[in-house]
């Protein structure tokens, strides 16, 4: 048992370690082989948007405001799109608040129009986003813990290497 945990212990020290290093090497698992998932980690890859910048920002209940959170990760995604223009951005928008379906769909077309908005003031050209409101159609969790719903209520920046046929 020791030894799995040394072999832990020192897995972690080296995706620390290359993260604060900013280095573009693959993320080997305790094995030495490339963790399921990271065999594309490198700068400017959707991995490495996902991994360090994040592509979901929250929202309060029944709210579409960005607050001093959101623009926390905003702000890295704004910083992260501009130095890799390649990318088209699709907007997610989701909810699981009290009201209709409706509603709920457009609480969430809110959120993600909120979200473009920001990025747009952030100098990220509004050309390469486009958004959708999905309201209660892909919970991330169904429950009615107040922290489990929370997780609902979010807009997902999915990186994109074209547009959705219906987005045009």
């Amino acid at each position: 048992m020791k030894h799995f945990e040394k072999l832990r212990a020192a897995a972690a020290l080296v995706v620390v370690s290359a993260f604060l290093a900013g280095c573009e090497t693959v993320i080997p698992d305790v094995t030495g082989a490339p963790a399921a998932g990271f065999e594309n980690l490198r700068a400017g890859s959707e991995e490495d948007f996902i991994l360090n910048v994040g592509r979901r920002t929250y929202f309060a209940s029944g709210s579409a405001e960005i607050d001093q959170t959101a623009r926390l990760t905003l702000d890295k995604q704004a910083e992260w799109l501009n130095a890799n223009t390649r990318w088209k951005i699709k907007l997610q928008g989701h909810a699981d608040d009290p009201g209709s379906e409706d509603e709920n769909v457009a609480l969430s077309a809110r959120r993600a129009e909120a979200v473009m908005a920001y990025l747009v003031s952030k100098g990220v050209d509004r050309n390469r986003m486009w958004s959708k409101g999905y309201g209660r159609e892909r919970l991330v969790r169904d429950c009615e813990d107040i922290t489990c719903k929370s997780q609902n209520r979010r807009v997902v920046s999915n990186l994109r290497d074209e547009f959705d046929a219906a987005a045009r």
